[in-house]
């Protein structure tokens, strides 16, 4: 095996069908035959809490629990599922990471994240991704009846897409280069590791520096209708894959 898989961005849905069955063909694929899955935010397109028991989150639960059963997954927070929580890993048996994190592959080390943080300029977005981390937040939410919570998502959702459709592609929904170095900053070493993350559904390979230092940022291909993509990791270094239905 001795290779890993990072996904992003899949926003998987009750109206997705065809991106399900692609995760569900790539999850068969990959079935022993990877070391992990990392899991890196917007794996659904929305969450509105872990007592969501509808046919199409049993589902994912299930294909996820009869993955883990031989491959570990971890699970990173994004901006659409930042709700999703212990009941949902302990019944689809992946685990939680918190962002950033450092990990070490094959000998490389690798910092993950979703990538929402780093979008510095969108200052009102990062004033509600603060007010929706706090737990008490988290907790009144969740208080409230599901149908409650399924329009409460649903008017966010739908802010959300106004938003991007009148900015656009315009560069306040980009990560910042000086949150970037300010991120690489904290994992100043002989060598800097290489940055991955999802969010900004713009995929590339960056090469950066720090201090004259090196070092590469993956942005993770983002799932839609007809396409998909994940980042694999070897000995050798990251391997990006495209995937089409």
């Amino acid at each position: 095996m001795n290779t890993t898989i990072f996904i992003s961005d899949l926003h998987l849905s009750e109206q997705t069908q065809p991106l399900t069955e692609l995760f569900q063909h790539c999850l068969q694929e990959w079935q022993n035959n990877i070391d992990a899955l990392y899991i890196l935010g917007d794996f659904f397109d929305v969450w509105i809490g872990d007592d969501d028991n509808s046919e199409f989150i049993q589902l994912i639960k299930t294909q996820l629990k009869n993955f883990t059963a031989n491959t570990p997954v971890y699970f990173i927070h994004g901006n659409r599922d930042f709700l999703l929580g212990e009941q949902f890993a302990a019944e689809s048996g992946i685990k939680l990471l918190t962002a950033p994190k450092l990990i070490n592959l094959y000998g490389h080390d690798y910092i993950i994240m979703h990538g929402d943080e780093l979008c510095t300029d969108d200052v009102a977005y990062q004033q509600f991704r603060t007010q929706s981390r706090n737990p008490l937040w988290q907790m009144a939410v969740l208080s409230k009846p599901i149908a409650e919570r399924r329009l409460l998502a649903g008017q966010i959702r739908q802010m959300s897409e106004t938003r991007k459709n009148n900015e656009g592609k315009s560069e306040i929904s980009d990560v910042t280069e000086n949150a970037i170095q300010s991120l690489m900053a904290n994992y100043a070493q002989s060598t800097l590791p290489t940055l991955i993350h999802g969010h900004t559904h713009r995929p590339a390979v960056h090469e950066s520096q720090l201090n004259n230092q090196p070092f590469k940022r993956y942005v993770i291909q983002d799932w839609a209708e007809n396409y998909g993509g994940y980042l694999a990791i070897d000995a050798e270094g990251v391997h990006v894959h495209d995937l089409k239905r």
